[in-house]
């Protein structure tokens, strides 16, 4: 998605991120046992902001004394030290927000999410509305004003700009591996890990075990599957005989909105 001001924060032009994945456990040092992380292993939302908010900072104004930084447009005046040192002082008094729950519709939900961002340019050329020798036009959504898709008419050069903050420096990896995923490796990790999970009596397909009334090789379904209009899961409160009312969407189970 290009990078654009808001209405309540028009300064804002870039928002630097990066996505990752956490297994829920891994490999002990011996490599015999697969060492399970507790439900609430991940983080502490309220710590690692203050974390985040410190390190972030530390690094920020060591780019600026070394001169690493480079400032344009209504950004200016903070190559000014009294104006820069002014604002992260401000930063390190305002509470950062880190937020932090479990995905709506599990696994399949997140790699879709992932995979909008790691396999496809800064925008899809359907999102172009017009464009001339003085303007572009896009269409863009507007999360504060309940989803609604708007148009946004940029200068070709600020159009140009946006889409080239999307564009990886020399060199750099979009998709970086480590632990047991690192490209060396994986093949063997991931058998040795799934190898693991089954000595110890855990499906390595979330959901899936085996029923006691079929084959070996037949599975049943134990988790209800996600709300195909929101994707979130999905409680059973009572079974209709048949004939009853059809559901209003036709939409299946696993829906990508890309835009």
């Amino acid at each position: 998605m290009l990078s654009s001001p808001t209405p309540h924060n028009p300064a804002r032009r870039i928002n630097p991120h990066v996505h990752c994945v956490v297994p829920g456990g891994g490999l002990s040092p011996d490599g015999m046992r697969w060492v399970g992380g507790r439900p609430n292993f991940f983080l502490a939302v309220k710590p690692l902001a203050k974390l985040f908010r410190r390190l972030f900072l530390e690094r920020l104004q060591k780019a600026f004394d070394a001169g690493a930084l480079r400032f344009f447009g209504d950004l200016v005046n903070l190559a000014d030290p009294a104006s820069f040192h002014a604002l992260a002082a401000h930063m390190r008094r305002a509470a950062w927000v880190v937020y932090a729950k479990k995905p709506f519709g599990g696994p399949t939900r997140v790699l879709a999410y992932l995979g909008r961002y790691t396999h496809r340019v800064a925008i899809a050329n359907s999102r172009i509305r017009a464009c001339d020798d003085d303007h572009v036009a896009f269409a863009w959504k507007d999360y504060r004003d309940g989803d609604a898709i708007k148009t946004m008419c940029l200068k070709p050069d600020e159009f140009i700009r946006r889409f080239l903050l999307h564009a990886l420096p020399d060199g750099f990896h979009r998709i970086r591996h480590f632990g047991f995923l690192a490209n060396g490796h994986r093949t063997q990790k991931l058998a040795l890990c799934r190898s693991l999970l089954i000595d110890r009596g855990e499906s390595t397909t979330r959901g899936k075990t085996e029923s006691s009334t079929s084959a070996p090789s037949e599975t049943a379904d134990l988790d209800p599957p996600p709300c195909p209009e929101c994707g979130g899961v999905m409680r059973v409160i009572a079974d209709l005989p048949s004939g009853g009312q059809q559901p209003r969407s036709k939409r299946p189970p696993f829906w990508c909105d890309t835009s």
